[in-house]
C-alpha cells in the first residue's frame, strides 16, 4: 500500500483558506477485462481521456505524489481501471485511455466495453471528468466520449490538460475551440490545468469536495 500525507491550502472567495489533508492515498484495486466492479461504499470520481493525455500526472497532482499513478511513455499501455483509494473517503478512478491508432482494434473494443460497464454498472461513480490537451481541438474519440458519458447520464466536467504548453494569450480561444467541438453547453465546467505548474487543482479539489459532502449529506 502506497500511503502519503499532505497539505494542500485553498485560496477561498474574500481571502480565506480551505485546506484539504490528504491522509492517505494508495491503489487499492485494479480491474480489468474479466474483472467484477468492486463493492465500494465510498463516492467514486472517474477519469477519462485519450492516451498520453495526463491523466496519471492529474492523479499525482492531486494527492501530491510523483508516482502513485504510473505515467508511461508508451500510450494505449494502461489497460484497467485502477481505483485510488484517498482519505478512506473518495476513490479517483483511472480508466483506459482511448484513440491510440497503434491498439489492435479488438483491444479498442474490449477498452470500450470495460469502460461502459464501469459507467453503466458503479453504484457508486457520482461524477466523470473528462480530459482534453487544450493544444488541440477535440478528436472525433473525444467528442464519442463526451457523447457516451452524456448518455451513460453523467454530465462530464472538462479538464483541458497541459496549461503550461501555451500561451496565456491563446487560453480563452483553446478553451471555448473545446466547449465548440465537444458540443457542450454553456453550464459544462472546463478547468484549464497543469501538472507542471499545478494550476487547477484547487478548482478540481474543490468540485470533488463538493460531490463528496454532497452525497454523505444524502446518506
Amino acid at each position: 500500500m502506497q500511503v502519503h500525507s499532505c497539505v494542500i491550502v485553498f485560496v477561498m472567495a474574500g481571502g480565506k483558506e480551505k485546506q484539504m489533508v490528504i491522509k492517505s492515498a494508495s491503489l487499492e484495486t485494479v480491474c480489468g477485462y474479466t474483472s467484477k466492479l468492486p463493492q465500494n461504499t465510498k463516492p467514486e470520481i472517474a477519469f477519462a481521456g485519450k492516451s498520453n493525455v495526463g491523466k496519471s500526472s492529474l492523479i499525482n497532482t492531486l494527492v501530491n505524489r510523483k508516482a502513485l499513478a504510473r505515467t508511461s511513455g508508451q500510450p494505449g499501455k494502461t489497460q484497467t481501471i485502477n481505483f485510488y483509494n484517498v482519505n478512506d473517503r473518495m476513490y479517483l478512478t483511472d480508466l483506459p485511455g482511448y484513440g491510440f491508432a497503434k491498439v489492435p482494434q479488438r483491444e479498442k473494443e474490449k477498452w470500450g466495453k470495460m469502460i461502459e460497464n464501469y459507467l453503466h454498472g458503479s453504484k457508486q461513480l457520482r461524477a466523470v471528468f473528462l480530459l482534453i490537451d487544450i493544444r488541440h481541438d477535440p478528436s472525433a474519440n473525444d467528442k464519442m466520449m463526451y457523447d457516451w458519458i452524456l448518455y451513460q447520464g453523467y454530465h462530464p466536467m472538462i479538464i483541458a490538460t497541459k496549461l503550461d504548453k501555451i500561451k496565456k494569450s491563446q487560453i480563452q480561444k483553446q478553451m471555448k475551440a473545446i466547449r465548440i467541438g465537444l458540443g457542450a453547453d454553456a453550464a459544462t465546467k472546463i478547468i484549464p490545468f497543469s501538472a507542471e505548474t499545478k494550476q487547477g487543482r484547487e478548482e478540481i479539489w474543490d468540485l470533488m469536495e463538493t460531490i463528496c459532502a454532497d452525497t454523505e449529506s444524502e446518506g
